[in-house]
């Protein structure tokens, strides 16, 4: 559960703040959902107020919610964002012991697992407790058995572990993974490469068939085992909110990928998916439908009344 300040400035000056929902694999799955995919989620979630209000509106995205457990017994964790003008906000994190750090692996529904064409995975999940990388790891292995894709954003978040543990989890989880979308600062944390072609060729060498690297408003860079691209990103002049862009950024090449585009394609989605966030403030609230996107890219006339 996110709070999110209705004014700038350090968090004990600020007086109000609007709630929403937050959560980086959450992000994705909306995102998916409202460009017309079908898209599962699953999670832990307190048996509270903002448990049922995260699930209500989760659903509300056209997101399957099925196999979100309700703990009775642990609470909805929840976070506060910090926020000054041009620059990427603080966020807070309250959610030791919560629910969703309390996702063990009996809690996967294997059959679930395996209808999916894609399990998209972030570096969040794993660092919030043993027994959430013990299910992030066998999810991941289910996949791979049954012929399911493995996506991974690295989202590399050091205030919920320390750095040499999430460097050993991460690659691990790396290694595994089909499509990755690394940023520069992840890339010299995990890797101690900023490069982009580097980053790429180092994920590639490591099994990853795709590797799309986060260059922010400069685009991405793109590469297979076939090809690589520079591709250019959309210009945002006042961003509202940088949380929640690189969900969205993984979402629109996902959205790519699935339906077959050519890889330069699927970076383009990716790139106007994540500078479309950054307008809207709010993690998800800025994602676009796909006549939207189209609109945004130029692709689709803009009729205004």
């Amino acid at each position: 559960m996110l709070f999110n300040p209705d004014s700038n400035g350090p968090i004990r000056y600020v007086q109000n703040f609007n709630k929403s929902i937050a959560g980086a694999e959450s992000n994705v799955a909306i995102a998916l959902a409202r460009l017309g995919h079908e898209v599962g989620w699953f999670s832990r979630l307190g048996n509270d107020e903002f448990g049922r209000y995260i699930k209500a509106v989760i659903r509300g995205e056209g997101v399957e919610v099925s196999r979100a457990i309700t703990d009775e017994e642990k609470s909805t964790g929840i976070l506060f964002k910090e926020r000054f003008i041009h620059s990427n906000p603080n966020v807070y994190y309250y959610r030791k012991d919560s629910a969703a750090s309390n996702l063990k692996p009996e809690d996967i529904d294997i059959e679930y697992i395996k209808k999916a064409k894609i399990l998209h995975i972030t570096g969040i999940t794993p660092a919030l407790s043993k027994s959430c990388r013990d299910t992030v790891l066998k999810a991941i292995d289910i996949a791979r058995e049954n012929g399911v894709k493995v996506s991974f954003d690295p989202n590399i978040r050091l205030k919920l572990w320390d750095i040499d543990e999430a460097t050993s989890v991460l690659l691990e989880i790396a290694q595994k993974a089909d499509i990755i979308f690394p940023g520069i600062d992840e890339g010299e944390i995990l890797l101690k490469m900023r490069h982009p072609k580097d980053i790429a060729d180092k994920f590639l060498s490591l099994g990853c068939s795709i590797v799309a690297v986060k260059l922010g408003k400069d685009g991405c860079y793109a590469a297979s085992s076939k090809e690589a691209h520079y591709i250019p990103g959309y210009l945002v002049e006042r961003p509202e909110d940088t949380v929640g862009a690189g969900d969205g950024f993984a979402a629109g090449f996902l959205s790519g990928y699935i339906k077959n585009c050519e890889l330069f394609q699927c970076a383009e989605y990716a790139n106007a998916i994540g500078a479309m966030a950054t307008m809207v403030k709010g993690d998800m609230e800025g994602y676009p439908i796909y006549d939207q996107l189209m609109q945004f890219m130029g692709k689709n006339k803009v009729i205004d009344r």
